[in-house]
């Protein structure tokens, strides 16, 4: 079963994004490849930096980014 939860980009080091969510803050972010997130979401890669986006996880793994 999945779940949504809001997530934040909160920026991009080299090709990953550091994500935020309820589960992972600032302090302990989920890195995930900058390309995935422009793949999945449709947000260029110059706009991922503060996006707001939808996490979708499955068994405690966020397996897809929805803008």
């Amino acid at each position: 079963m999945s779940e949504r939860i809001a997530a934040k980009v909160l920026l991009l080091i080299g090709d990953e994004a550091e994500i935020t969510t309820a589960n992972r803050g600032a302090s302990d972010p989920e890195r995930v490849p900058v390309e995935r997130l422009v793949e999945e979401t449709g947000i260029p890669r110059e706009n991922l930096a503060g996006a707001s986006v939808t996490a979708i996880v499955e068994g405690g793994e966020l397996v897809r980014f929805e803008a």
